[in-house]
């Protein structure tokens, strides 16, 4: 509508970018304001989109006050170039001229004296739009040789372990548990971390369904719990999951309340499973999880018993050194259970295997122009970067030179990397040319060399690939680029185009690029249309006709209790627990010496990883850092609420205020992710202290087996 004779109101639609399962639609309104040589467009306010089919007009506490973000005074709008030391924070602005020209020629020599190796591209899930996330910088860096980087800190693993049983990471689309009789939350914080699907649980409970939320913190989800409807609360010691599962499957296959007609005709290896189980005992796990047993026999009958049982997981159990394993047993207990058969039955995690089935990552990234051997194998190395610490610093096992110079995007590792102090001591190189684009001065940036300033969601046009729902969005950019900032594909191009690159691919603009992505999705019906549901089974039942039209994609043709393909990576054929070293139940020496499991969980509803901490209207809101200590576990430290602790390894120490609660059970702390170094009393972060130990397969990093001590702060 018409303001005045000069500024227009305007809506356009787009999509959350956040690493969140809900991927909730928004509408930005824009107005076109006056100004000296005509009009400039200004988003004025952002809100829930209310036609979205799965958030439903509703936004989080962090984007609702998302334009708070954009319009932040402290956002970054132009290059800069470091002038103090590194870390310092200080930094003088610069064209991208010079910039890019410097960079340029930076990585040129770099490349010239170390070879393409010594060049490291970090990125992560900042950003999980097609081109921000998935199209960003992979041809450039497959182009030029440098070090690939095993993206799998979060997320990754989930798929690694349901795919030994299922054969791939296919599961239930979380609304068709709306059609389920008992949900069970495993090791998911439902009401926090995926608002947006705790209505269809509210519904399913309207029709007589229970949940079940097993956690080793009593979150905002347990207290959802209703012991006189019949849900329960359980309360495992971390890491110790798989041990329970293995005694529920005991339990099933005593009471002969497996489905042997799925069994035989859908599954193999049931006798070597029965064999694995016949140990463990209810009693056996008790002792393990910390568990009553009855309550153990209780949980599998009622699991095996009630039709359309569906087991909700998410990110959080793959921070375990045995993270896959936890989902590769999961996965066999609705095969042993036969739960596939019912609507809203079956295990449900990550929709990725949908929606992001619809690109085609090869056109997007173009690993062929990756420099080859002649057998066909690539030269270049490949580094996990959740050892990033590791990769800067010592390089132990690898025979290439070392990290020159790297690209950091889409992510701030120096807070979200486990073992964050050997990071920082990797950033601190002199000989280390790093450049990061970001929108603001993170803790990762000032250790930058050269800042370059990135857009925001609703400045540049992409595509959202939900995790947790069916519905891909297309995001329209609502403004310009603010000040001189670019997205993450147009950095690339200039970067290219620095060093002299030629490859025509390189320059693609972005509607190349989405086109090339999607074969299969019309991007102008979406853009049009604003969402397009993912291809789904149409009776939403994922493996509901195994023989027919939902096979089972595994070599075998049938989910897999014991796995050839486990055999041969090294691992056990069969579901087993194995106690994590850094656990209180693991290395007897290490867990005399720091007696307490850490857990650094997502608790603040501000808070997206480390993305609004240093706001105003998000981190004061949240109060400060804290160390949540149970109250026997408080009183042994003669530890009381408002003290300043010390919780410390031999990684880090960092000194926190303590908080005591009843969420947690004695000899387990928490210390909430997502602070900045800035917020915490001596410049660490809940990292500092993590482990960076890798999962069992799948790349994963096991934060959650994390052995501490905690001592009252000397004043």
């Amino acid at each position: 509508m018409t303001i005045d004779e000069r500024t227009v109101t305007r809506t356009v639609d787009g999509a959350c970018h956040h690493d969140c399962p809900d991927s909730c639609g928004w509408t930005v309104t824009v107005e076109d304001q006056p100004t000296e040589s005509g009009t400039r467009p200004v988003a004025v306010k952002l809100r829930g989109n209310p036609d979205h089919p799965f958030s439903q007009g509703e936004l989080c506490p962090k984007v609702n006050r998302f334009l708070d973000r954009v319009n932040s005074p402290d956002r970054l709008l132009h290059p800069m170039r470091r002038v103090g030391p590194k870390g310092s924070g200080e930094f003088e602005r610069v064209s991208w001229d010079d910039a890019l020209a410097e960079i340029g020629a930076r990585l040129g020599d770099v490349i010239d004296t170390h070879g393409p190796e010594a060049l490291l591209p970090y990125s992560d899930a900042g950003n999980q739009s097609l081109l921000s996330m998935f199209g960003a910088g992979g041809r450039f860096f497959n182009h030029v040789g440098a070090t690939q980087l095993t993206r799998a800190i979060c997320g990754v693993v989930v798929g690694a372990g349901a795919s030994m049983t299922n054969g791939s990471g296919a599961s239930l689309e979380a609304t068709e548990m709306v059609h389920s009789n008992l949900i069970v939350l495993w090791g998911t914080n439902t009401r926090l971390t995926n608002r947006h699907l705790w209505p269809t649980i509210e519904a399913a409970r309207a029709d007589g369904a229970r949940i079940v939320v097993v956690d080793p913190i009593r979150t905002l989800t347990a207290e959802a719990v209703d012991p006189a409807r019949g849900d329960r609360f359980i309360q495992p010691l971390p890491g110790t999951d798989i041990a329970m599962m293995l005694a529920m499957m005991h339990v099933i296959i005593r009471e002969d309340l497996h489905d042997v007609d799925w069994i035989t005709d859908h599954t193999l290896g049931f006798d070597e499973l029965d064999d694995a189980v016949a140990d463990w005992t209810p009693q056996r796990a008790a002792d393990v999880c910390g568990i009553d047993a009855d309550v153990i026999e209780a949980f599998a009958i009622d699991v095996a018993t009630t039709p359309g049982t569906a087991l909700r997981t998410l990110i959080g159990p793959e921070h375990h050194e045995n993270g896959a394993m936890f989902f590769r047993t999961l996965a066999c207990l609705p095969a042993l259970t036969g739960a596939w058969r019912h609507r809203g039955g079956g295990m449900s995690r990550s929709v990725g295997h949908w929606t992001e089935g619809q690109i085609d990552f090869d056109a997007l990234n173009r690993p062929d122009l990756t420099p080859t051997n002649p057998d066909g194998s690539i030269i270049p190395r490949t580094v996990n970067m959740s050892r990033l610490g590791e990769v800067l610093t010592t390089m132990d096992g690898v025979d290439h030179a070392p990290i020159h110079a790297m690209i950091v995007w889409n992510c701030n590792p120096l807070v979200t990397v486990p073992n964050a102090e050997l990071t920082r001591a990797g950033l601190e190189r002199d000989d280390l040319f790093t450049v990061v684009h970001e929108q603001f001065l993170t803790d990762t940036a000032r250790y930058a060399d050269i800042v370059l300033p990135a857009t925001t969601q609703i400045e540049a046009d992409d595509v959202v690939f939900p995790w947790g729902h069916l519905w891909v969005a297309y995001n329209e950019a609502a403004v310009a680029p603010m000040g001189e900032t670019c997205n993450n594909t147009e950095l690339f191009r200039r970067i290219a185009a620095a060093m002299g690159l030629d490859e025509p691919s390189l320059f693609d603009d972005d509607a190349a690029l989405m086109k090339a992505a999607l074969p299969t999705i019309d991007i102008d019906e979406l853009r049009s249309e604003r969402w397009l549901r993912a291809p789904y089974p149409e009776d939403g039942r994922p493996f509901g006709d195994p023989a027919g039209s939902t096979p089972i994609p595994t070599g075998s043709g049938r989910m897999e209790f014991a796995s050839d393909e486990l055999e041969a990576m090294g691992q056990p054929r069969v579901p087993t627990f194995v106690q994590p070293r850094e656990s209180i139940g693991g290395d007897g020496e290490l867990a005399g010496r720091f007696p307490v499991q850490l857990l650094t969980p997502k608790h603040h509803a501000r808070f997206l990883n480390s993305g609004y901490a240093q706001l105003p209207k998000h981190g004061p809101a949240e109060g400060a850092p804290f160390v949540e200590l149970c109250p026997a576990d408080a009183a042994d430290r003669e530890l009381t609420d408002g003290d300043v602790a010390t919780v410390h390894n031999d990684r880090a120490s960092i000194e926190v205020v303590v908080k005591v609660t009843d969420r947690l059970r004695p000899g387990v702390a928490a210390v909430p992710f997502g602070w900045w170094g800035a917020d915490h009393r001596d410049g660490k972060v809940a990292n500092s202290l993590t482990n960076d130990t890798l999962t069992d397969w799948g790349g994963g990093v096991a934060y959650s087996d994390t052995l501490v001590q905690i001592t009252r702060a000397e004043t």
